[in-house]
């Protein structure tokens, strides 16, 4: 119960810090918000580390620095997309489309991972991108054109943000086998901060209210990482990872109340059928991990 309400209070942090991203002035480039994302992240990150008396340099050791590189790169990425969709999709239709990066992680673990995926999870990853196609509906009736509809290139954008996710979802995964989540947080934050900075060109001098937002989007977003790695630590990833989808609660009401956006039956309709198949993968996950575990301890299987 305790690693659900963390990561049920990471979810809302994190739909915190979209909406922030949303209520920014249209004027402030996606580069300058991606930098105040993770340069403000450190103050929440820096607070713990000093409150858990762990040093800086302890942090600082890595014994694989090339997979923290990927791992920015490809997450960064991801943030810049998902940032600039929001701008261009309502809230809860650029969330749906990247509900749709669980189900591309199972594709991915199958090519890249070398993960073994029966049927089961091919089913619904496949209802799942059926999901997607719902609720692209609208966008495909106009013809899907990126070049002329802010709503076809929010789609598109928002697509490649799930791939992306799902891309830094295998690196986490590869990191998390000799790194600490300290380390992974930290070197993830410098290093997008870092990358973030060849957009200084771009940027303009906020006004204060654009500059007390870009400084919530970080420490929101720190705040938010900090109590998912806490829900880890606190219950099995497999029991948790369901309530990612709460957040489609707080859009929706965010979405109505903040923006006065309704979301279309495409998108609601689509949403459920996505949340539906991830969930289903999620459960496949953890029935096989209990299966390999009672291989392991030559324990009996369940029929």
């Amino acid at each position: 119960m305790v690693g659900i309400l963390w990561k049920c209070a990471s979810i809302l942090s994190f739909t915190l810090m979209l909406t922030f991203v949303k209520l920014l002035d249209e004027n402030i480039p996606v580069g300058q918000a991606l930098f105040a994302r993770n340069f403000f992240a450190l103050i929440p990150l820096m607070a713990l580390l000093a409150w858990q008396g762990v040093s800086l340099r302890a942090t600082l050791h890595t014994d694989n620095p090339i997979g923290h590189v990927k791992r920015a790169i490809s997450g960064m990425t991801a943030m810049g997309l998902w940032f600039a969709a929001l701008q261009r999709l309502t809230f809860p239709e650029a969330t749906a489309i990247v509900y749709a990066a669980p189900l591309i992680m199972v594709v991915l673990a199958a090519t890249i991972l070398g993960e073994k995926v029966r049927i089961y999870r091919w089913s619904a990853v496949m209802v799942g991108f059926l999901g997607v196609f719902v609720i692209l509906t609208p966008q495909i009736r106009q013809g899907f054109n990126v070049t002329e509809s802010a709503a076809s290139l929010g789609a598109a954008l928002a697509l490649g943000a799930a791939c992306c996710m799902a891309i830094t979802s295998v690196f986490v995964r590869q990191l998390a086998r000799t790194e600490s989540t300290g380390t992974i947080v930290l070197y993830f934050l410098v290093a997008g901060a870092g990358m973030t900075l060849v957009t200084v060109p771009t940027w303009v001098m906020p006004s204060f209210e654009d500059l007390a937002l870009l400084v919530a989007i970080g420490v929101f977003g720190g705040i938010g990482q900090l109590m998912l790695t806490q829900a880890f630590q606190s219950a099995e990833a497999s029991l948790i990872a369901p309530f990612e989808y709460t957040s489609m609660i707080w859009v929706v009401l965010i979405g109505y109340t903040v923006f006065g956006e309704i979301p279309a039956i495409e998108v609601l309709l689509g949403a459920s059928i996505v949340i539906c198949s991830g969930i289903f993968v999620i459960y496949r996950e953890r029935q096989l991990g209990l299966k390999r575990d009672e291989r392991k301890v030559g324990a009996p299987l369940r029929p």
